[in-house]
């Protein structure tokens, strides 16, 4: 029999085997490195894209801040100016009150009284006067209670003043304003 050595043949094989093991090997790695690549430049530009989109958002914020500091600023404005109109308004609506009231000052003054001083504060007018007599006090009293314009007299101090005379007295009231609703009603419309 023929002798036949397939030593060689298997080497060989073997031999031809590790080697297309490692190139498959090889070309297995290098296309994991090309994917690891590729995703990483993927991510990369994900992240670049994601970048770019949250500045352009940062710049419109800032641009957006600025337009509600400036909306706020014009609404401090408005409200002042709002508010200066509304005491305008009240002192343009108040002025006739304050015709009214010193003419029914001057109405409800009886003979043989007269002021000395007059004073207002807010809603309440304080008068300091001199009178011939008790008598004369309680028609004034009576009088501004009788008054559309004014109520609820409050007589404070009442001194005998010899100087003006033997029954002469001095004084001092306050008494409130208060508009009458028909006329308060009727005039501002």
């Amino acid at each position: 029999m023929a002798q036949i050595n397939l030593l060689p043949w298997r080497e060989e094989r073997r031999q031809e085997l590790k080697k297309d093991f490692l190139v498959t090997v090889g070309l297995v790695l290098a296309l994991g490195v090309g994917l690891v690549a590729l995703g990483d430049r993927i991510v990369n530009g994900q992240i670049q894209n994601q970048n770019a989109r949250n500045q352009y958002l940062a710049d419109n914020i800032k641009v957006l801040d600025e337009q509600v500091a400036e909306i706020r600023e014009l609404q401090k404005k408005r409200n002042q100016l709002l508010d200066r109109m509304r005491v305008i308004q009240e002192l343009q609506g108040n002025r006739p009150i304050i015709v009214r009231v010193l003419d029914q000052l001057v109405r409800t003054v009886p003979d043989g009284v007269f002021y000395t001083s007059v004073q207002t504060s807010d809603k309440t007018i304080n008068i300091k006067g001199v009178a011939e007599s008790n008598n004369r006090v309680s028609s004034l009293m009576r009088r501004l209670d009788a008054s559309d314009w004014l109520a609820n007299p409050t007589l404070d101090a009442v001194r005998a003043a010899p100087e003006y005379g033997d029954q002469a007295n001095t004084f001092n009231l306050t008494v409130q304003i208060q508009a009458p609703a028909t006329e308060n009603t009727s005039g501002e419309g």
